[in-house]
């Protein structure tokens, strides 16, 4: 079931974007994974599971710093393409959406949600997510997001995002903490939160995807309706965008702890 609150409750499936997800939306500076690990968190040692995990881009890029990590996705498609990019890593995937989640109670050191925490029915999951973190443990929520109001490519290319689906609840961000839905301190603590600005990198060609790639578009919309998007877009970018450039984001980290011993 949609909810109400995104989108006005359009139906969306991320599993139709897998291709231009796995091949635009990596884009995180080492910026973004820095603030992660001076947390002490998905390092060596540690247990790591990625709800909402898509493409595998947390497990992928954070690997190298010793974590085991587990990701997980409702959409099978996006798990397809996540074991395809994590060839050669001992990473495990699962297609399940997190309202299922039953892993073994006390499994995971860390729990990381990106880009995905205000899609799960909270009441059902927050539950799971304690249950399955160790005593100490943390669940760590991220974001990334470009500021229309602040950058000019960006403003526009929402725009024309909302001329093709007026609905898109995507638009419009601006600076603020995630929010965290008042059933998680019924029995989590907080360890923080922090917001910065990102100037990310991007060639017309990898803006032009990362934007497909959003929800109101590729997500959503018809393959008609796409291809003329698509055709609006690139004329766009050719009157105001260089051929490479930087779109301005923020960043965002919300960590939550399960009491108990340890420090995760």
């Amino acid at each position: 079931m949609i909810s109400e609150h995104i989108d006005g409750g359009k139906p969306f499936d991320w599993g139709r974007t897998a291709l231009d997800y796995a091949k635009f939306r990596d884009i995180y500076p080492w910026e973004f994974y820095r603030r992660i690990l001076d947390r002490g968190l998905c390092t060596a040692g540690q247990r790591i599971l990625d709800i909402g995990t898509g493409t595998g881009v947390l497990p992928r890029n954070l690997y190298a710093c010793g974590g085991r990590w587990h990701g997980t996705d409702i959409s099978a498609r996006q798990i397809e393409q996540a074991r395809l990019l994590s060839q050669g890593m001992d990473i495990e995937y699962s297609a399940v959406p997190a309202e299922e989640l039953n892993f073994p109670e006390q499994s995971f050191d860390v729990i990381t949600a990106c880009q995905c925490f205000w899609y799960f029915d909270h009441e059902t999951v927050m539950p799971r997510l304690y249950r399955m973190l160790k005593p100490g443990g943390s669940l760590l929520v991220l974001y990334m997001a470009w500021l229309p109001y602040e950058d000019e490519i960006a403003g526009a290319s929402e725009r024309l995002v909302l001329k093709y689906s007026p609905a898109w609840s995507g638009a419009g961000e601006t600076v603020h903490p995630i929010e965290i839905p008042d059933c998680y301190w019924e029995r989590f603590t907080p360890a923080g939160h922090e917001e910065y600005l990102l100037k990310v990198p991007f060639t017309r060609e990898s803006w032009h995807g990362r934007m497909k790639a959003c929800r109101g578009i590729g997500a959503s919309l018809s393959e008609e309706e796409i291809a003329l998007w698509e055709q609006e877009h690139r004329s766009l970018l050719e009157q105001i965008a260089p051929e490479s450039f930087e779109i301005l984001h923020y960043g965002a980290w919300a960590q939550l702890r399960r009491p108990g011993i340890g420090s995760t």
